[in-house]
């Protein structure tokens, strides 16, 4: 079973940690190191012979085109992470729609490739913004990776499903592939947790990720997906002044991913999302059709 690996391209100035103490018009006054980042993880992946889905943020393929490019060529699947890396619950339907519209023609046009697929800066579909879907599918996405079914301060749908599935919208439908987590008995209690990537593999042992990874495919009969930044693979960056909390998830362990990835990558078949949900299709299409007869005697 193949899982997806995903990463989500964007620089160290963008997170939505340091959204209150960067102002989107100073972006350009900030050193740029995604490119350089990135092509580290490119090598990476060139390594340990995987491909993977990068979530490209319009604002960086705009000033880095090459490198787009370089990601198409190297035979990566180029998705889409909107451009200016707004919360969708923070943008009206209209603004949404223009975000990443003007998104997807960049990448389209940068790699020559057809962009089908979507992840939302900060996991930004919510409750509160479920109608992005429609937007999504109207604008062409086959796809979505955005729904974390945990609890979050800054996003989150707890109790949605965990796994791949076809969402129906008034407008069609679309593949959600969420944001894994496994599910736990602690203390008598079922828990979710979220082992995805990012700041969830810099703060937890990456033997719990890679355990609760073969545990989903094992148990669950489900991919699983990874995700970070390339910015979680450079202890060198510059450090911002922002809140205890915001600096904590931002610098947390940046020394120890490539190590935890070098370790946790080639312990599990990994592919782009294209090809994992390709795989989740063909097996979901070979299941048995169970047909009930209502009122047999």
């Amino acid at each position: 079973m193949k899982n997806a690996l995903t990463i989500d391209v964007e620089d160290y100035f963008h997170v939505t940690a340091f959204e209150g103490v960067i102002s989107r018009k100073d972006w350009e006054s900030y050193p740029p190191r995604v490119a350089d980042n990135t092509r580290r993880v490119l090598d990476l992946l060139d390594e340990l012979s995987l491909k993977a889905t990068f979530f490209v943020l319009g604002w960086v393929a705009e000033r880095s085109p090459e490198l787009v490019r370089s990601i198409a060529a190297r035979g990566h699947e180029v998705a889409c992470h909107g451009y200016g890396h707004e919360r969708i619950y923070t943008m009206t339907p209209e603004d949404f729609r223009r975000d990443v519209s003007q998104a997807k023609k960049i990448l389209e046009d940068i790699s020559g490739c057809p962009v089908n697929g979507y992840r939302a800066p900060s996991y930004s579909i919510t409750q509160d913004s479920m109608w992005a879907l429609d937007v999504l599918v109207e604008e062409g996405f086959s796809y979505d990776s955005s729904i974390f079914p945990i609890h979050h301060d800054n996003y989150g749908i707890p109790g949605a499903e965990r796994f791949p599935h076809l969402i129906e919208r008034q407008s069609g439908s679309i593949l959600e592939f969420p944001l894994t987590t496994l599910k736990m008995n602690i203390f008598g209690k079922d828990m979710v947790i979220p082992i995805a990537g990012g700041g969830y593999l810099r703060l937890l042992p990456v033997s719990i990720i890679r355990n609760g990874l073969r545990r989903i495919n094992g148990r669950d009969k489900q991919p699983a997906v990874l995700y970070f930044h390339p910015w979680e693979i450079d202890p060198d960056q510059p450090r911002i002044k922002a809140s205890f909390r915001s600096t904590f998830r931002h610098y947390l362990n940046l020394d120890t991913t490539e190590d935890k990835l070098r370790y946790l990558l080639p312990s599990l078949p990994f592919g782009t999302m294209r090809e994992a949900l390709d795989e989740w299709d063909a097996a979901e299409a070979s299941k048995p059709t169970v047909v009930q007869t209502v009122g047999a005697a």
